[in-house]
């Protein structure tokens, strides 16, 4: 049984409030994410949404819950087909590209696998399925184009997700009703294929050849996998209005259930406090950072920040978290050469192995309880770190091998803290390990020959080719600086 089941709280957008998480099936947590369109390499929005929600399932996991995770893929929408006519390549052929390149970028970032990453191509029956049902239940219409769409206005509690009205929704619609729509704010549930689109995007229906609308994948992939009623729907906040809200419509309208009881959304990544926009020119894909910068601090920047509030991306705020991460890096490779010279180390253990009453380990947990606090929660990181810097200069083992260990447990639920910390620490230097150790035995040598400006010229002459040298009891060590 999950160890902290009724402490958990999360804001459920539906509701616009923080509310008690309790999973329908006992002990099992049911939930979807929305994915990647896979067109193109994927952004730093992309990396956001991806880092935010792969801790919340691991720490329902951590807690103790069996956790299946859904995070779809669309290999089929409009953007995909232009790109690869674009290409001169299949849609096929793009997609894999495009998948493999974003699991490059997933597993570099340290994001888990989720337990079914579905694509949307493998669900149109079952699509098709939800059209019927939603036409039979007289929600769904074929206009003349083709096309069938769904009919908003037929459906009772448009907008409660997003919070916005019909009347004021159609107040604001600027667009004429055109294509056989019955209404302005009518979506597309099929779309006819057209003469000049590829084969491989057209499907065979009884309404016609043609191929899904964007948001219909969403409702037939969860429906498939995690059933009617789930625990938690997910995605960034972009996707509030209309996709959600349009998923709502749909799998509600068609199964008379509701959707998901906990609705998540993460909040935007700005560009040196400007919304990233194509159009802006302030927009970066996941591999431009990670050419600047290496992919856990990536990864750290993102959760110094809580997962619903705006971000601000710059060099200056990834620099800064590349400065805090060393630090807790720091910490434990001190750890490991005190605990190491008296022939100890501490000891690897999972999360749920930690005493729970400790008040590190207490005040973590309530953080992460609290809606998912990443940015609170690894404030207790830096209190451990503050704790193994002086217990290792009092050489105290005990606290020392404690401390560290709930380091890296404690970092471990956020996806953080499990490299090597000197490998960490010396990545990324413009000199190799043989150089730069060569070099500090010289310096080593002018010092004991009492030559210390030469000394302070080879830590100069160090620091300039990005590597910190520091002279500890165990001897000198040294980082990227």
């Amino acid at each position: 049984m999950p160890a902290t089941p009724m402490t958990l709280r999360i804001f459920n957008s539906l509701t616009r409030q923080v509310e008690p998480f309790t999973p329908i099936e006992p002990g099992h947590v049911r939930m979807y994410v929305c994915g990647m369109t896979v067109y193109d390499l994927c952004h730093v929005g992309h990396a956001r949404s991806m880092v935010a929600f792969d801790v919340v399932q691991r720490w329902l996991k951590a807690s103790g819950y069996r956790v299946t995770y859904v995070r779809n893929i669309t290999d089929i929408d409009d953007k995909i087909i232009k790109r690869a006519v674009e290409n001169g390549e299949t849609i096929g052929e793009l997609t894999r590209r495009m998948i493999a390149e974003m699991y490059r970028d997933a597993d570099a970032l340290g994001i888990e696998r989720p337990t079914h990453d579905p694509r949307a191509t493998d669900y149109v029956p079952q699509m098709l399925d939800i059209v019927r049902r939603l036409e039979e239940k007289g929600l769904a219409y074929r206009a003349g184009n083709g096309d069938v769409n769904y009919a908003v206005r037929k459906f009772e509690g448009y907008g409660k997700l997003s919070g916005k009205s019909l009347d004021d929704l159609n107040a604001g619609e600027r667009v004429a009703v055109a294509d056989g729509k019955h209404d302005p704010l009518d979506f597309v549930l099929w779309k006819a294929a057209k003469e000049n689109e590829p084969t491989e995007a057209k499907w065979a229906s009884d309404f016609g050849t043609g191929r899904p609308g964007w948001h219909i994948e969403c409702s037939a992939m969860c429906g498939a996998l995690l059933g009617e009623t789930f625990d938690i729907h997910g995605g960034g906040g972009d996707l509030q209005f209309p996709h959600h809200e349009n998923e709502i419509a749909q799998s509600e309208g068609a199964n008379g259930a509701p959707l998901a009881r906990v609705w998540m959304h993460n909040g935007f990544i700005n560009i040196d406090n400007e919304k990233m926009s194509k159009s802006l020119g302030n927009f970066f894909t996941i591999r431009e950072v990670l050419d600047k910068f290496d992919a856990e601090t990536v990864r750290f920047f993102v959760l110094r920040a809580h997962y619903r509030s705006p971000l601000n991306y710059s060099d200056v705020h990834l620099n800064d978290a590349r400065g805090a991460l060393k630090r807790l890096y720091t910490a434990l490779q001190e750890a490991d050469a005190v605990l190491a010279r008296h022939g100890r180390s501490a000891v690897a253990v999972p999360f749920g192995a930690l005493d729970a009453g400790d008040e590190h380990v207490r005040l973590f947990t309530e953080e992460m309880n609290n809606d998912f606090a990443t940015s609170a929660a690894s404030a207790v990181l830096f209190t451990l770190a503050s704790e193994i810097f002086t217990a290792a200069k009092a050489e105290a083992l005990e606290t020392l091998a404690l401390r560290a260990t709930q380091l890296r447990a404690l970092g471990a639920v956020l996806g953080l803290l499990q490299q090597d910390p000197a490998q960490y620490l010396q990545a990324g230097t413009g000199l190799d390990e043989a150089s730069i150790l060569a070099r500090i035995e010289a310096r080593a040598a002018a010092k004991k020959a009492k030559n210390f400006a030469e000394a302070d010229r080879i830590r100069a002459e160090l620091l300039a080719a990005g590597v910190a040298i520091k002279d500890t009891p165990q001897g000198t060590t040294w980082a990227k600086a």
